[in-house]
């Protein structure tokens, strides 16, 4: 690729990322969609200006990880843990109701091979925890105890979703189920969760320490991204879904984590004020060309909507796809239903872990052009409408 074509891809990224999300802002809509949007303007759905490359791939997962490192930073863990049962009740339903109604539906109702309507569940099963916190970002609402359950839940999702594709990829590619590599992988996620954080507040530590002794500027910036990236990559060796780790990363540099019983909150607090401080600007930079490139790699082509089969079988899914992640929060007890509300409509986004899901897919050729355009519209629906509903939901919230 010409390197001058790719400044100037990403200069039309950046400026229409910038322009098109202060406007959806200004008139009320999130601003994470109008980023979508200059995705799909730009890309093969629009004007196909770009197209999508390894490098544009790279700098999104870049800011995909800085968005939930940030998240990470932020969280408090002691409410995390305290929306722990809340969070496996909505993550394990909105595993196991979608994949089990897509593998029905999809053997039952069209026909399809147990490989297919496998694979369609497991694609149904995702949730995009990016699109989901960038709106509750942007409302001020990433504190509020739901965030905290979602955030939960959509962790414990992803790892459920890596070990369920694990499987279906299997069965559908060699024919058969192999559980040592379903093992293999399950061990080495939980094995990393389990040492990730630790680690992580021994490095955090170090930072401290010597961020004052430092001679060269910019050394928080430096340390802290390569924690991110160090933590990305033993994530993406243990079969984990990249964000885990800096999720990891950015939970340890959080007070309550690395200064026990509270022992010198002020400094603390301090401490990850420059920390922020330091890294806004990159996280700033970064996070808008990933959801760019999700709309960029959403191809509005391929839907054939002059087809009846193409919209039967999309209302079937669309509708399991609802399902399958708002009903999950009905389960678990809130003050009051429009919280619960809140909750099941926050996991429903499958953005970029879809996309990625039905790709997979499509180029191994387990899933034909129909398919996958009723995934892909699928994904779209799941994507665009949710932020919509979450912002003017919150209007609702109990306290």
């Amino acid at each position: 690729m010409d390197i001058h074509n790719f400044f100037l891809m990403l200069f039309l990224i950046l400026v229409s990322a910038r322009i098109l999300g202060e406007l959806f802002a200004k008139v009320g809509i999130p601003s994470v969609l109008g980023e979508l949007s200059a995705g799909i303007l730009l890309g093969v759905s629009g004007f196909g200006i770009i197209d999508v490359n390894d490098v544009l791939k790279v700098l999104a997962e870049i800011g995909i990880i800085l968005l939930l490192f940030e998240v990470g930073l932020e969280t408090d863990v002691k409410r995390l843990r305290e929306a722990g049962s809340k969070a496996i009740v909505v993550a394990l339903f909105g595993v196991i109701f979608p994949f089990s109604a897509s593998l029905l539906a999809g053997i039952y109702i069209f026909d399809l091979t147990l490989p297919v309507s496998l694979f369609i569940g497991g694609t149904l099963t995702a949730t995009s925890i990016g699109i989901t916190l960038r709106v509750l970002r942007d409302i001020h609402k990433e504190q509020t105890g739901i965030a905290q359950i979602v955030i939960g839940a959509a962790v414990i999702d992803d790892i459920i979703g890596v070990i369920i594709l694990v499987f279906v990829y299997d069965f559908a590619i060699k024919k058969e189920v192999s559980l040592s590599n379903a093992g293999t992988v399950t061990a080495f996620i939980f094995l990393f969760l389990l040492l990730a954080p630790m680690l992580a507040n021994i490095l955090s530590e170090f930072v401290r320490k010597y961020d004052p002794k430092k001679q060269v500027p910019g050394f928080i910036p430096t340390i802290i991204i390569s924690l991110i990236l160090l933590f990305s990559y033993l994530s993406h060796l243990s079969g984990a879904p990249e964000i885990l780790g800096s999720f990891a990363a950015g939970i340890a540099l959080s007070r309550r984590f690395f200064l026990p019983f509270g022992l010198g909150l002020r400094a603390s607090a301090d401490f990850i004020k420059k920390v922020k401080n330091s890294m806004t600007p990159i996280i700033q930079l970064f996070t808008p060309i990933f959801f760019v490139m999700v709309g960029l790699s959403m191809n509005l082509k391929v839907l054939d909507l002059t087809s009846g089969d193409f919209w039967i079988m999309s209302a079937v899914f669309l509708i399991i796809a609802v399902l399958g992640k708002y009903i999950g929060a009905y389960f678990i007890t809130q003050k009051c239903a429009s919280n619960k509300m809140l909750i099941g409509i926050s996991m429903i986004p499958r953005g970029e872990v879809g996309l990625i899901f039905a790709e997979i897919g499509r180029i191994n050729g387990i899933l034909n052009n129909e398919i996958y355009a009723v995934l892909i519209f699928v994904i779209i629906i799941t994507t665009i409408v949710p932020p919509f509903l979450l912002k003017w939901l919150f209007k609702f919230e109990c306290a």
